[in-house]
């Protein structure tokens, strides 16, 4: 089985959260939060990550807040995943003394995390919004659709 660490499952749920809630305006940090459980602050540099890798769009101002850069159908989770990982430093097994570590399980673990990712590729925004819908947890959200420019 292999987890994601919360910072990378709380990322896929506020870009999920901001799909299904940004329409007509951009959602604040404050209401992600509350939504998500979380002090606000708690996701600013989550946010931002997510801003610099062109998954989400920041607007300032009074009605300022975050809506996707892209359509939610050309998101996806491996798309957010990757985001967060280049934010993190990931230790690479390069250096490491311990020839069973550095020539069989880090290779190894290496391709089920791309296999892992390649799998992600598969899961869209759009996906998880249906899902979402599915289960009846955006009662609160707004209509809306998802438009193509």
């Amino acid at each position: 089985m292999i987890v994601l660490s919360r910072r990378a499952l709380l990322a896929i749920a506020a870009v999920a959260d901001i799909a299904i809630h940004s329409r007509p305006l951009p959602v604040a940090a404050k209401s992600l939060a509350a939504r998500l459980d979380l002090p606000p602050r708690h996701l600013e540099t989550l946010l931002q990550a997510l801003v610099r890798a062109n998954i989400l769009k920041g607007l300032r101002g009074p009605r300022g807040g975050y809506e996707l850069a892209r359509e939610r159908r050309k998101i996806t989770a491996a798309d957010i995943l990757r985001a967060v990982l280049n934010e993190t430093t990931i230790e690479s097994s390069e250096g490491v003394a311990c020839k069973l570590i550095g020539d069989v399980i880090a290779p190894m673990v290496e391709l089920a995390g791309a296999a892992f990712l390649k799998e992600l590729d598969i899961i869209t925004i759009d996906d998880i919004c249906h899902r979402a819908e599915e289960l009846k947890l955006t009662d609160d959200a707004p209509p809306g659709t998802d438009f193509t420019i």
